[in-house]
This record gives structure tokens, C-alpha cells and sequence, in this order.
């Protein structure tokens, strides 16, 4: 019994080793939970294996403690079993007292050991996360002894074992972690990295500032800090694996991550195995890991375009992924408010457009930040390094909220010199590989001579556009998608003579493209003319819809369009078009274009994005099936466009009939439906597979019966010798084993197995793979070789079907311009198309527009607002306008709250900008003159993230507006100066209008609660009117003694009727206490505004009448008179004390000059206010 102790202490042992070799084993299968799941306080001990790659990731250790448990298991009859969760007590048992002799022992049994538990709140890997997060961390407290028990004389168990269990569970060695995340590694030995973590220390190394998905087997792994975010933002475990924290999604679902990982905000890269399993077998690395490399990024900009990703339906839709990349240079003209020239160029890589621009900005960016509303951009490029004011604006625009992509440009990448040059290197080489690709035979042969004249045009963009695409080119390089600024790509400029570009302000304020209240689309003019079909079609739309149309017979163009398609809308029948006399007997009878229009749109609405999707096969990234529905949307919209026979020539008389009237529409029908376009589509689509390309079988997919792909041929060869080596094989083993039915079986994926009974003798080569109780399934050597050639030949054959796919794509190239314009054809069809179904609307009508000539003019009749008409439908109040340069030309606005003012000026400002669009208005009668831009100054913002006020926003709109309108220019302003004191702001609104008139002479409606302002018109008569928008209130007699009781009663009770009218005058009041009550602002509160509005009141009358009874007891300096007239109004002017004979005289030319004005005014608001003029100086001259 002596020697059973040390025995005891063995099996304690060789428990605590097997416990120690399975608790600090390196997870080889998913854990179930990291810290935020760790339900209780025990700790969990997952077993499970998982089958390790050839790629020597295993761990001698983990090898080491299952030898030591196997070694146990074959001396004792107690297994561990396969709990997922284990009591760590049981490896610790504290042997008993060995203080006794021997007999005693046998006399005393042992006491049983007690049960030692030891608890831990959190995961190893928690703990280094916890430790990293916080400076000081608590470590949790470490179990010296166990805990009492009934027998005082246990000894404590091993404290040396136990103490080492506690310290390796509880807090891992710093080894373990990371060394991009220690700081204190140089003091550690570096971590031996498996063949799989090598590979991604060079890839981080090589990419840092990429987001990495791994193909490891059947899973993308991320690593390190990769794997961190990746789990943050898809909401997937990580957990510690070696060296590195570690995360995995399945490969069939990349698709959806990578576009989740890339909408929030990252720069995803994959990495692919670039060798398939039999190919490395038989290859020089078949005994090291997987050969991987970068096979793609993606950022929002580039993912449309992308391979594998982009085109599906889970894409941006309507909306635009530009890449904007930015330049600048600083100019210091303060004298002109410009301090900034700014060089910008953005490019849609999916759809191949590409805008520039160069402008100078003032200090306030709003050049900059126009182009950035108008296009907004997924992603910004910084290049160089831009002043403080232009970053805050762009970093303020890519907020958090926004996750819109900021990247630097290299610093030193490109200096002024470089960037022409890294232009001209890119065309250059694009033209050396269209060269090479000539012996393919499909390049047009006059494409060179476009490529020159296109690159003339490149070559003339301003400088700092020139350094702004050198570094979008540069950008652009790490993603493969340069090709997309060569030269078929669309250049155009951001603004141009032909169109007009909108301001951020106008934009903004009128609800353009979103709404004011929760930024959407719903509620803004483009949601409200937006009728398209197709999604490039709406996005041409926000283009058009945005940069109105500065040209007159540009307008009238679309509106010719417009109509004609209305008319088509009229006869539902087909209509018969007779020509001449001279061939009268030739009858064509032509298809509705109303129907046929509608049918192409609806059905390329139903196909993928054309737009896209070719240009995705200019990039090489499109699939089969892809290529297949665009080119096949592209013919079956042409074909259906060429029956509407645009123009028919006679044979003998080669004349032609125009079946189409508008200019436009027959134009862009045209080039829809071009010969060369549909021809060469049908060509391409000859040449595939279209059920192989939906089934995805890039085998089958090139038909090379006519000899068109050789090098596919080829590998079909190969590929069908080794099969008929195969069938020789059978044929042979038939006659051998004398089985005429014998044939080839597969199983479970193993295929060409042979299935023999069990008495079946077969030679002892012979490879048996599987059996069944009545059979055995063999492989011959002869049969694995031929197997090995089939793979190969295959695999050859794969590879030769992507190259020749990669080619076939490559010859598109040839053609992209000529299918671009088409596509391009089809979105404009699509947008007058959207045009005419709104203005079917029978309350709409076509605007007029008069010769440039003629003086500028706005003239409607029951105008209405597009968007609030929908809302209120047959409620809604129309309003005229006549605005003339050579007449009244500044409107005046006042009104109550709530009335209806500012709704007016934008419904003006929206029904001239939906004319000169090409589209029909909501007005009885429109006649306008073509507008060069239209400015905005309405409501009340601040942006204190730019530094900026709500008042300094108000004058720097202003400003930008004094220095920016012309006289052909409709200028709204709504309320300016309410964001300082009174005086200060009436000065300013004053000063403003002053200058608007004097100066500039444009179109202006101003609105304003200030009665002060409406005096101007006095200094400008004739050319400034004032109205307001009506109301209706009970009549109450004047009662010169104020009551606040009686004036509170009349806020309660008093009811204010809205009229929404436009009428001539000034309105009285404003109403403010009405609108309080509104908002529901406590009564107490209303009457002590009442209160205050009285007392205010009487002061302000006191002060006059002192300042009148002054001015009649004094001498009049002269000299101090004039000085204090001139800080009058003007109606002031009129009746102030008049003392001198000279004033006296002017006091009765007035007189008699608004008594003349009264009778020869056909206004009677006008005749009414010129006899309270009278009166007013009859009064003074009788009692003076």
C-alpha cells in the first residue's frame, strides 16, 4: 500500500497535464462566445477538432498533451467524456496526509478530496482585449489555497502546479499577443508565425491601409485588427487563433460582406489562393502553403464597376459613386473676396463619366461646395495639402453620419511637372495595347483619329484639372480602372455656356433634389417630375433637372420633343402618313412612338443597368450572363426603335419623309437604334453560349463549331483524349474481368470507381477506395493516371477559357464609344418621355419664351407650386406674376406669418427652372426670358462646424449674390437681416435691396416683415412694387387707448383667415401672437409679450412726438438738419415739421404731385397710399 501514493500522484499528474494541454491548445474550432455571451462564472473548456490544412498550422503542443491523454486513457477506466463545459477542481485534488506510516493508512482510509473550483468571469481573449482598452488593469484575484473545509488537517495542494494553471488561465503571456498591438514587444522573443500567418504579416506589410479578406479553404479570414473591425461591423466572432485575432465569413456570402464592410466605410481588399488544389500538387510548391495574392479592392466608388461584386441587384440604384478628387492653389485676392483657385475632377467609374472644373472660390468654399451637392460624391480624394477652410468643408460633408471615404493622395507622387506627364504615360500605353490587340481584327478603323482629337481636347483642360485627373489616374491605378479616363470615356465640363449651374444655397433652399426636413427625396422637385423607367435614365434626369438649359433653341428643342409625345399620348391607334403626290401610293403605316417608347422603356427597365453594365464590360469585371442581357437590351431596344422608320428615302427621287417632327427625337432615335450598334451586338451574342452563361459554365460558353476560338478548341481536345483514355481503360477491364455491363460509378464525389461483387479476384495494384457489405469499389493505377491527366487537362482548360473570355471582353473596347452614345440615347428618350407624362397633366402648359433681345421678363398667370400642388391638389391658391425690365422688375413681400410668402417666391423660381429645363409649367400662361442662373436667400442656418453664424451664413449668401447676378438673373430673398438687432438688420436688408436695383437691375422678390423697406420705392418709382399676401380679420374700431386686457382678448378671440392671395400694399401686422399660439407657448407668456409689445409701442411714439415738438421749438441748423434728414426715410422726409419757405414750397409740389399720381393711377392700392401721402401734407401745411 506504500507504493499506491506516489501511483495517486502520478494519475493527478497526468489528469493536470491533459487539462493543461487541452486548456491552452490553440482554438481549432469556433468558440461559442467571447465577452459579451460569457453566461457564467465557470470556466469553459471547448473540445472539438478541426481538420488542419496541409500548410504546417498545426501545434506541437496540442500533439504533445494528446499523446499524454492517450498514454492515460490505456492505464485507467475513467474517460474525460465530451462536456462542453468542465469543473476544473477534478484535475486538482489535494492527495491525502502522508505524515502517517503506512499501516495506519490501511487502518484510517483517505478522506475523499475535496471539490476545488476555480471560477473566471471572462475569456483569455477578453482579457486582452480589456487589457489593451484600459491603462490600469484589475487583474482578477488568483486562488492560492482551496477553500475551507471540514478536515483542518488536508494539506494545500501543489502550490507550484497550481499556481502556473492560474497564471497561464488567467493572465496570458504577452507572447501570445499581437505584435503590431504590444508595445513592449521588443522585450518578448518573437512569435513563431505559421506559413498561413507569414503570408499575412507580408500582406498587411504590403497593404496597410487595406481591410484584408483571406481564402483560407471554404471561409475569408480576417486577421489582427482586420478582424476586429470586421466583427464590429458585420457582427461576427472573433476570437485568438496563434499570434492573431482572427474572424471568417463563408465564401459564397463575400459578395454581401464585402459590400456591407465597404458601405461602412472601408477600403476592402480580397486575397485569393491563386492555385487550385491539383495544380499545386502536381507543381514545385506542393509541400508550402497555398500561393495567394490581391485580387481585388473596393471602396463605394469602385464596387459597381468591380468583378464579381458590382451589377447586382443589391447596387446604388439611381445614384451616382463619384470619385471627387480635389487640388488647389491659393491666389490671395482679397480685394475680390477670392483666395482659393480650386481644381476638381470627379468621375463615376461605373457609368464612365467624367466631370472637371477649375474656378476660383471665395473664403466661404460655395463654388466648392455647389459642385459637392451637385454630384455627391461617395468618396474624396485630397490631393496636395489643402487649406484649413477647404478641408472643413469636405471633412464636415464626409461626416460620421455620412460614410463617405477621405484618402489623402501620395505627397509625393506627382509635383506640377509630373502631372501632365503622368497623363500623357497613361495614353501612351493605352495606345500601345490597342496597337497590339489589332490583330484580333475589331478595332474600328478610324478610332486613331478620334483618340487624337479627343486627346487634344484632354490636353486643353486648365492645369490644376490636369493635376487633379493625374491624381485620380494615380488613385485609380491600384484598382485596374485607368482605362476608364482614356479616351472613350464622356469629358465634360462642370459648368458650360449652354446650361445653368446652381448654387448650393438655390439647391438647398429650393428642396431641388431633397427635402428641408428629413434630407430624403420625397417632397422635392426632382421626386416630383421624375417619371422614368429606367435607372440611367434618372440619373440623366437629376442631371437635367439640376443644370437647366441656358440656350433658347436648346429649350425649345425638348419642349418640341415633349409635345410631340404628348400628342402621341392623345390617339391610342396607329397613324397613317401619306407622302407626296408623287408616290402617293406608297402608304407606311407608323407605329404610336407614345406605345413604342413605352415598351422599350418598360422593357429596359426590367434588364439590368445598361449604362453599367457596359461599362463594366469595358472594364473586364462583367459576367457571362451579364454581357448576354445588356448587349441583348441594347438590340432588342433598337430593333424595336428602327420600326417607327425615322426617315424613308425614295429610290428614284431619293427623297426623304420624316415620320418624326421633333429634331431631337429623331436624332436620338437614331442613335439608338443605329445599324452599327445592333449589328455589331448580334454579332458578339453569335458567338456565346447563352444557357452555358446562365448556368455559369464558362466551358461550354464560347461556340467554336465555326473555328472563332481556337485556344478553347485546343483544351477541348486534350480534355476529350483523356476521357476516351478513360473509356479504352473500361473497355480494356471488361474483356479482363470478362463483365460486359461493367461500367464507371461515382460516389460521394469520387469518381470512375469500379464496383466489384466481394468474391471478384482483382489484380493487387488495384486501389481499393471504399465497400459496402456485398461490394468493394476499386481504382486501377491506370485509371488514377488517366484521372490525373483529366484534371490537368481541365484545369488547362479552365484557364484557357478565362484568357479567352478576358480577350472577348478586350474587343468591346473597339466599340464602347459607339454603345456608350446609344445608351446615352435611350437615357435622354427616357427623361422626355418622364417630361411628357407630367406635363399631361391638363392644368400644365408649355412656357414661351421670348427673343434674347427683347427685355428680360417673368410673366405668369395662376402660377402654382409643383410640389405643394400634388400635396393639396384642387386647395391650392394660384398667384400671378409680371416681373419686366423696363417696368417693375423688384417685388416687395410682406405679410403675417404662416401667409403664404415664401412659398410664393419659390414656386416662381421652381416654375422658371422646370421651363427652361424643357418641360411644361403649372400656370395658365407662362412667358419668360431665358434665365442666366437663379439665386437664393431663404431661411436660417448656421454651420458651426465651419465656423459660421447664422448671420455671417446670411451675408455671405448675400454677398455671394451681389457679386455673382447679372440683369438676366432671378434673384429670391426671404427675411434678410433678422439675425442681428433691429436697426442693424433693416439697414442691411435696406442697403441690400439699394444695391440689387441700382446696380444690378435684376429680377428680384423680396421678402421681408420690415414695413420700413417698402419706402424704397419711393426712390426707385415705377420699378419696385409692394404687395402682400391677404387676409381676412373682424373689423374693430380704433381705440387710441391702449388696453394690454382688451388687446389679449383680441389675440384669443380674433380670427385670422388666410387668403394666400398676392395683393398690392403693405400688410399692418404681422400676427406673431397668433402664431405663438400656434406653438403653443403658454399663456402667461403670450400676455407678457403683449404686455412688452404696448409698452414698446408707446415708447416709440413718445420718441417721436418729442423728437417732432423738438424740431419745431429749435433753430434748424441747417447743416445738422440735412445731416439728420439723411437718416431719414423717406417718409419721414415727407412729413416732418416744415418751417423754411423753401421746404414750404416742397411741401406743396408734393402735394400736388401725389394729388396727380391719383388720378391718372389706375391701381387703386396705388391711388389710395398717393392720398394718404396728400393728406398727410395738407394736414402739415394747415397747422403748421
Amino acid at each position: 500500500m506504500a507504493k499506491s501514493s506516489p501511483t495517486r500522484e502520478s494519475i493527478r499528474l497526468a489528469r493536470a497535464w491533459v487539462g493543461l494541454g487541452r486548456v491552452f491548445r490553440p482554438p481549432q474550432k469556433k468558440v461559442e462566445s467571447i465577452w459579451p455571451n460569457s453566461r457564467s462564472d465557470a470556466v469553459q473548456i471547448h473540445i472539438g477538432t478541426e481538420r488542419r490544412q496541409a500548410e504546417g498550422e498545426g501545434c506541437r503542443t496540442a500533439k504533445h498533451c494528446r499523446t499524454t491523454a492517450a498514454n492515460w486513457r490505456r492505464h485507467h477506466y475513467t474517460a474525460m467524456g465530451k462536456q462542453k463545459q468542465q469543473v476544473i477542481s477534478r484535475f486538482f485534488a489535494p492527495k491525502p496526509s502522508t505524515a502517517t506510516p503506512a499501516p495506519s493508512s490501511q487502518q484510517n482510509p483517505p478522506t475523499p478530496p475535496p471539490k476545488i473550483t476555480t471560477t473566471v468571469s471572462f475569456s483569455p481573449a477578453k482579457r486582452i482585449r480589456t487589457s489593451q482598452l484600459n491603462a490600469t488593469h484589475n487583474k482578477l484575484q488568483k486562488l492560492s489555497h482551496a477553500p475551507p473545509t471540514d478536515n483542518p488537517n488536508l494539506p494545500l495542494p501543489n502550490p507550484t502546479l497550481h499556481q502556473k494553471f492560474l497564471d497561464r488561465l488567467l493572465e496570458p503571456s504577452q507572447d501570445l499577443l499581437e505584435p503590431s498591438r504590444n508595445s513592449n514587444c521588443t522585450q518578448f522573443q518573437k512569435p513563431r508565425y505559421t506559413p498561413l500567418e507569414q503570408q499575412v504579416v507580408e500582406l498587411k506589410d504590403r497593404y496597410p491601409d487595406v481591410l484584408l479578406m483571406i481564402e483560407v479553404g471554404y471561409k475569408y479570414r480576417f486577421f489582427g485588427k482586420d478582424a476586429e473591425n470586421a466583427a464590429r461591423v458585420l457582427g461576427i466572432y472573433a476570437h485568438m487563433d496563434h499570434n492573431f485575432l482572427t474572424a471568417s465569413v463563408p465564401t459564397f456570402r463575400l459578395n454581401v460582406h464585402v459590400r456591407r464592410l465597404v458601405n461602412a466605410g472601408y477600403k476592402v481588399g480580397v486575397v485569393k489562393q491563386t492555385e487550385t488544389a491539383a495544380i499545386k500538387a502536381h507543381g514545385a510548391n506542393r509541400l508550402g502553403p497555398f500561393c495567394r495574392g490581391l485580387s481585388a479592392l473596393y471602396t463605394k466608388a469602385t464596387l459597381e464597376a468591380a468583378e464579381d461584386l458590382g451589377g447586382g441587384e443589391e447596387g446604388c440604384g439611381s445614384s451616382s459613386n463619384y470619385l471627387f478628387c480635389v487640388v488647389e492653389k491659393a491666389v490671395g485676392n482679397m480685394e475680390s473676396g477670392v483666395d482659393v483657385r480650386i481644381g476638381a475632377v470627379a468621375v463615376e467609374i461605373s457609368t464612365g463619366d467624367v466631370v472637371y472644373g477649375e474656378f476660383d472660390d471665395n473664403f466661404m468654399r460655395a463654388g466648392l461646395e455647389a459642385m459637392i451637392l451637385h454630384l455627391s460624391p461617395a468618396e474624396l480624394l485630397l490631393g496636395r495639402t489643402l487649406s484649413k477652410q477647404t478641408e472643413k468643408l469636405l471633412l464636415a460633408y464626409a461626416g460620421p453620419a455620412s460614410n463617405v471615404r477621405v484618402e489623402h493622395a501620395s505627397q509625393d507622387c506627382l509635383h506640377d511637372r509630373d502631372a501632365l506627364a503622368e497623363v500623357i504615360s497613361l495614353y501612351e500605353s493605352l495606345n500601345e495595347s490597342k496597337i497590339a490587340n489589332r490583330q484580333q481584327k475589331v478595332i474600328v478603323s478610324d478610332t486613331r483619329g478620334n483618340k487624337c482629337l479627343a486627346f487634344e481636347g484632354i490636353m486643353a483642360m486648365p492645369d490644376l484639372a490636369i493635376q487633379a485627373l493625374a491624381f485620380t489616374i494615380h488613385h485609380l491605378k491600384q484598382f485596374g480602372f485607368e482605362r476608364i479616363l482614356c479616351l472613350e470615356a464622356s469629358f465634360r465640363p462642370f459648368s458650360s455656356i449652354t446650361e445653368m449651374t446652381l448654387s448650393a444655397n438655390a439647391l438647398q433652399q429650393l428642396e431641388v433634389l431633397k427635402n428641408n426636413s428629413d434630407g430624403s427625396e420625397r417632397g422635392s422637385l426632382l421626386q416630383c417630375m421624375n417619371h422614368t423607367l429606367t435607372v440611367f435614365g434618372s440619373r440623366l434626369l437629376k442631371h437635367w433637372v439640376t443644370h437647366p438649359l441656358c440656350d433658347r433653341n436648346m429649350i425649345h428643342a425638348r419642349a418640341d420633343a415633349v409635345s410631340e409625345i404628348l400628342e402621341a399620348m392623345g390617339s391610342t391607334k396607329a397613324s397613317e402618313i401619306d407622302f407626296e403626290e408623287e408616290i402617293s401610293d406608297i402608304t407606311i403605316v407608323q407605329p404610336d412612338i407614345h406605345n413604342l417608347l413605352s415598351s422599350v422603356l418598360v422593357t429596359l427597365g426590367r434588364a439590368p443597368d445598361v449604362q453599367r453594365g457596359i461599362t463594366r464590360i469595358f472594364h473586364r469585371t462583367a459576367t457571362a450572363s451579364e454581357f448576354i442581357a445588356v448587349i441583348q437590351a441594347v438590340v432588342v431596344a433598337g430593333r424595336q426603335l428602327q420600326k417607327l422608320h425615322v426617315e424613308v428615302a425614295d429610290e428614284n427621287k431619293n427623297l426623304q419623309v420624316r415620320t418624326v417632327r421633333s429634331i431631337l427625337l429623331r436624332k436620338l432615335i437614331l442613335t439608338a437604334s443605329s445599324p452599327c450598334v445592333t449589328d455589331t451586338a448580334a454579332r458578339l451574342l453569335s458567338k456565346l453560349n447563352k444557357e452555358a452563361a446562365e448556368q455559369r459554365d464558362l466551358h461550354n460558353l464560347f461556340i467554336i463549331s465555326d473555328g472563332s476560338f481556337p485556344e478553347v478548341a485546343s483544351a477541348w481536345t486534350k480534355v476529350h483524349s483523356a476521357n476516351e483514355m478513360l473509356d479504352q481503360l473500361l473497355s480494356l477491364y471488361r474483356k479482363q474481368l470478362r463483365m460486359r455491363n461493367l461500367e464507371f460509378m461515382s460516389v460521394s464525389g469520387v469518381t470512375h470507381l469500379i464496383e466489384l461483387s466481394l468474391d471478384v479476384k482483382v489484380p493487387s495494384d488495384w486501389v481499393k477506395v471504399n465497400s459496402t457489405k456485398k461490394t468493394i469499389r476499386y481504382h486501377p493505377p491506370e485509371v488514377l493516371n488517366a484521372l490525373d491527366q483529366l484534371t490537368l487537362a481541365n484545369e488547362e482548360l479552365s484557364v484557357v477559357c478565362r484568357a479567352t473570355w478576358d480577350g472577348f471582353l478586350k474587343t468591346f473596347a473597339g466599340f464602347y464609344s459607339d454603345f456608350q452614345a446609344a445608351v446615352q440615347a435611350l437615357a435622354a428618350l427616357d427623361c422626355l418621355y418622364s417630361l411628357a407624362m407630367l406635363s399631361r397633366n391638363k392644368s400644365f402648359v408649355r412656357p414661351v419664351f421670348v427673343s434674347d433681345d427683347e427685355p428680360v421678363q417673368i410673366n405668369i398667370c395662376s402660377g402654382r407650386h409643383p410640389v405643394m400642388e400634388n400635396i393639396l391638389q384642387d386647395n391650392f391658391v394660384p398667384n400671378d406674376t409680371y416681373l419686366h425690365a423696363e417696368g417693375e422688375y423688384c417685388q416687395i413681400v410682406t405679410g403675417p406669418n404662416m401667409g403664404g410668402k415664401s412659398c410664393y417666391i419659390r414656386q416662381v423660381a421652381l416654375i422658371a427652372l422646370m421651363a427652361q429645363v424643357g418641360c411644361f409649367v403649372p400656370a395658365s400662361s407662362a412667358k419668360l426670358h431665358v434665365l442666366d442662373s437663379i439665386y437664393t436667400r431663404m431661411g436660417a442656418s448656421d454651420s458651426i462646424q465651419l465656423g459660421k453664424s447664422t448671420f455671417l451664413e446670411e451675408l455671405s449668401e448675400a454677398s455671394h449674390i451681389l457679386q455673382h447676378c447679372t440683369f438676366r438673373s432671378l434673384v429670391i430673398i426671404d427675411e434678410l437681416g433678422r439675425g442681428t438687432s433691429t436697426h442693424d438688420g433693416v439697414a442691411i436688408a435696406y442697403a441690400t435691396l439699394h444695391y440689387l436695383l441700382e446696380h444690378k437691375r435684376c429680377m428680384v422678390l423680396f421678402v421681408t416683415h420690415y414695413p420700413e423697406i417698402a419706402d424704397i420705392r419711393n426712390e426707385f418709382p415705377g420699378s419696385v412694387g409692394a404687395y402682400h399676401v391677404s387676409y381676412l380679420t373682424p373689423h374693430k374700431e380704433t381705440n387710441l387707448d391702449f388696453n394690454v386686457e382688451q388687446e389679449m382678448d383680441t389675440v384669443n378671440h380674433d380670427d385670422v383667415t388666410y387668403l394666400y392671395k398676392l395683393v398690392p400694399g403693405v400688410s399692418e401686422r404681422s400676427f406673431g401672437f397668433k402664431v405663438a399660439q400656434l406653438a403653443q407657448l403658454p399663456s402667461s407668456c403670450i400676455r407678457r409679450a403683449v404686455a412688452m409689445a404696448a409698452r414698446l409701442e408707446v415708447e416709440v411714439c413718445k420718441r417721436d412726438k418729442n423728437k417732432l415738438s423738438m424740431n419745431c421749438s429749435m433753430p434748424i441748423d441747417k447743416s445738422e438738419d440735412a445731416e439728420e434728414v439723411a437718416y431719414l426715410p423717406p417718409n419721414r422726409l415727407q412729413t416732418s415739421a416744415i418751417e423754411t419757405l423753401e421746404e414750404v414750397e416742397k411741401a406743396y409740389r408734393d402735394l400736388f404731385f401725389y394729388l396727380n399720381l391719383a388720378l391718372h393711377n389706375e391701381d387703386v392700392a396705388k391711388r389710395f397710399n398717393s392720398l394718404k401721402h396728400a393728406k398727410s401734407l395738407a394736414n402739415k401745411l394747415l397747422y403748421r
